[in-house]
């Protein structure tokens, strides 16, 4: 895996860098890397506490 390394903060390459590394993946590996993330975000939310839907709170 190919590393991005500038020496100044530069959006524009970085967002080049991060399409062409996604364009040369496959569909399935897009998908398994979604999907892995998406575990990943449960599971610390779950850690965290945080994995109970959103409440509304009535004030009174």
């Amino acid at each position: 895996m190919a590393v991005l390394k500038i020496r100044t903060h530069n959006e524009r390459a970085e967002i080049e860098f991060e399409l062409d590394y996604l364009t040369s993946l496959t569909t399935q590996q897009r998908f398994e890397m979604m999907f892995r993330k998406s575990r990943e975000m449960a599971a610390l939310r779950k850690r965290n506490g945080n994995r109970r839907t959103t409440l509304i709170i009535k004030r009174k």
